[in-house]
């Protein structure tokens, strides 16, 4: 579907009053919605240009198409939550300028809550420079950080009223902070996007975690995937889904079942931001209380349609086009360790985690994104 025509179904969708349009708040859980979801770190202005290969120094090339969007992997994240159906809400720092006004502009088209990102006087947003070659689905990024996440009064009653918050490596550390702060019953549930290394991470209390391999590589080291994933468990992690590119991705939980999910079919554009889309929709079936292989295998789907642009952000599926797509592809995960037979409990469950929301159909069928975002990115 063109992106004209996705932001005019998304305009006509929208259920907010126009003082809460306005003013960027998400629409409000209630009867027949799920609990929102509060995503926390980098969000940037990107300029990406497509080409066919990346170009010699001091050469010229002709890009194949040129886009400019938003980006950084929790503002992402919070877009794909929010095109999926849920109430998502996004929480960082822009700078005062253009930059950032166009930063806010796209989340709120996206129908994500920006009430709780801080505006710093003088500072200069978070912007990306991005040429991605199409022929082998990399990239080089060129970026200027913006300010630094911070929590402030809205921030934190947005992170008080979450069923789930969602950080990145720029998110975690305001984020914990605030958390502490409160009683541990009080506290919502943590999902770590481990694509890139974060200073300090703690793993006791997370409870989803979603690594690269290599950065599980790089904590634990070099060890199989199976070792590496029961290394972060041990540590503390209660899910651990940890994404191998191509090869898909491994879940498991601290109850000990294991899972396989192989990578899903993509016709490839881009990879960019299809790591960031496939932690927003992971954490999207998650709070519907879908069984945790379940949700690695609906988040495939929707990080490899995202790879159909050259952005991150504008052929991210909406809830029904990902159901759609679950139905043709029958397979479902293998099952690698746990009780034989059982079925595996809805993701975000356990002593003390009742589940988030309706649970959805158990017959979802998907399968892993093609390609992990390489390398990770600001």
């Amino acid at each position: 579907m063109p992106g004209g025509e996705r932001a005019a179904d998304r305009a006509a969708e929208d259920p907010r009053p126009p003082a809460d349009r306005a003013a960027g708040r998400a629409p409000a859980a209630g009867p027949g919605r799920y609990p929102p979801l509060v995503f926390a770190g980098a969000a940037t202005l990107d300029t990406v240009a497509l080409v066919a290969r990346f170009p010699r120094p001091d050469e010229r090339l002709i890009a194949d198409a040129v886009s400019h969007a938003g980006g950084g992997p929790a503002a992402t994240a919070a877009v794909a939550a929010a095109r999926l159906g849920m109430s998502a809400a996004f929480v960082g720092a822009v700078g005062d300028d253009d930059a950032g006004q166009r930063i806010l502009a796209g989340l709120r088209a996206e129908n994500v809550d920006v009430s709780g990102v801080c505006v710093v006087a003088g500072a200069g947003s978070a912007e990306s420079v991005i040429v991605a070659e199409s022929a082998r689905h990399t990239r080089v990024i060129c970026t200027r950080p913006g300010p630094a996440p911070r929590i402030g009064d809205r921030a934190a009653e947005l992170v008080r009223a979450a069923s789930w918050v969602h950080v990145d490596h720029l998110g975690w550390a305001p984020v914990w902070r605030a958390l502490r702060e409160l009683p541990p019953r009080a506290r919502p549930r943590l999902s770590v996007d481990g694509g890139n290394d974060i200073d300090g991470l703690v793993l006791a209390g997370v409870d989803l975690y979603v690594p690269t391999e290599a950065a599980l590589a790089r904590r634990y080291g070099s060890r199989g995937v199976d070792e590496l994933l029961d290394a972060a468990v041990a540590e503390g992690a209660g899910q651990v889904v940890v994404t191998r590119g191509g090869a898909g991705c491994v879940a498991g939980t601290a109850g000990g079942g294991r899972w396989a999910v192989p990578a899903h079919p993509a016709v490839i554009r881009s990879t960019l931001g299809a790591g960031d889309v496939f932690h927003g929709a992971l954490l999207a079936a998650v709070a519907r209380g879908m069984p945790l292989p379940d949700c690695a295998r609906y988040a495939s789907v929707a990080a490899a349609a995202s790879c159909a642009a050259p952005d991150g952000r504008s052929a991210i599926p909406a809830h029904h086009e990902v159901t759609a797509a679950l139905a043709v592809r029958p397979a479902g995960p293998a099952a690698l360790s746990g009780p034989a037979g059982a079925a595996p409990a809805p993701a975000g469950t356990g002593p003390g985690k009742p589940q988030a929301g309706p649970v959805a159909p158990g017959n979802a069928r998907t399968a892993l994104e093609h390609s992990q975002e390489a390398g990770g990115r600001p």
